[in-house]
């Protein structure tokens, strides 16, 4: 059984069309990443499925069952905006957005006090929401949307606000949930954890879906075209356009789209013969990022 199921859903506001006609199933277990550019229409999807939107068109199930008030309680929700009450304290704000969900107080305070922990945000237990950084706060909001065990959980920019060891922290609980069996629907613009996470994707651009399909297979329909280069020294022996269709630099690293039948054996004789040192010589899958760059500007064309 699908986890989420979207058939042919479409969302207008006044008369920008936000969402058009899309479908996308979300499989049980899985993780799965929904992704866009700013204003693609990724947030409204999710508030549709969170029952926040009423689509216009279309029908958005839950574990096979239409949307209602008892699909709601199988969901957890992290936004991306913040939504937490600032002058509450820590403790009580979650015990309170646990109760929403059906836990008892004591139940949804013991539960609190076990995640403020695994977080390590124990000792700001009883400290005021306001007061809290707001890579701590993106916490608290975290442990709010997982308090109720949720089946689905649906993660909108996870990992905002937070420096590396805490998005690692962030990582490896959502990991971990997967492995429960929670489905997790991540939508960031973080592209290196998609690609590190998640099973399947859809990509969105406004309001339509330009890809989607299992991630691994994806990427393997582009094939190994991409050379990717480490070296020390300038970048003038990677003047190939015969050779290179797009470049993307990252400092001593660069990513080159080869043409259909280069030979990359010769940017290798031309980095030798201009005493480049080579760290990393490797033909490569794209990079997530790099697909979506290609999809979304080429349905700008």
């Amino acid at each position: 059984m699908d986890a989420v199921r979207i058939e042919c859903v479409t969302k207008r506001f006044n008369s920008v069309v936000a969402v058009r006609d899309l479908d996308l199933c979300v499989a049980s277990g899985a993780m799965f990443g929904l992704l866009g550019p700013n204003g693609a229409g990724k947030t409204t999807t999710l508030r549709m499925v969170m029952r926040m939107l009423i689509p216009d068109a279309g029908r958005v199930h839950i574990f096979g069952n239409p949307l209602d008030d008892r699909a709601q309680d199988l969901i957890g929700y992290l936004p991306e905006e913040r939504g937490l009450y600032p002058k509450m304290k820590v403790r009580n704000v979650l015990a309170f957005l646990g109760a929403l969900k059906g836990l008892s107080e004591a139940e949804a305070g013991r539960r609190a006090l076990e995640w403020l922990e695994r977080l390590e945000l124990a000792k700001w237990a009883e400290r005021r929401i306001h007061d809290l950084s707001k890579g701590m706060q993106q916490k608290v909001q975290f442990i709010a949307a997982v308090l109720h065990r949720p089946l689905l959980l649906i993660l909108d920019e996870p990992f905002a606000g937070l420096d590396p060891l805490n998005a690692a922290l962030i990582k490896d609980i959502m990991l971990d949930l997967r492995a429960q069996g929670a489905t997790i629907i991540l939508s960031t613009h973080r592209m290196e954890q998609v690609e590190m996470m998640c099973d399947s994707i859809c990509l969105i651009h406004q309001g339509r879906k330009v890809l989607d399909g299992d991630l691994k297979v994806i990427k393997q329909s582009y094939g190994k075209n991409t050379l990717r280069i480490q070296h020390a020294g300038g970048n003038g022996f990677l003047d190939f356009p015969e050779l290179v269709e797009r470049a993307n630099h990252h400092g001593a690293m660069v990513d080159l789209r080869l043409r259909a039948g280069a030979d990359p054996q010769q940017i290798l004789r031309a980095a030798v013969e201009r005493g480049v040192s080579i760290t990393r010589f490797e033909l490569i899958e794209p990079p997530l990022n790099d697909i979506f760059i290609e999809k979304v500007s080429g349905s700008d064309a």
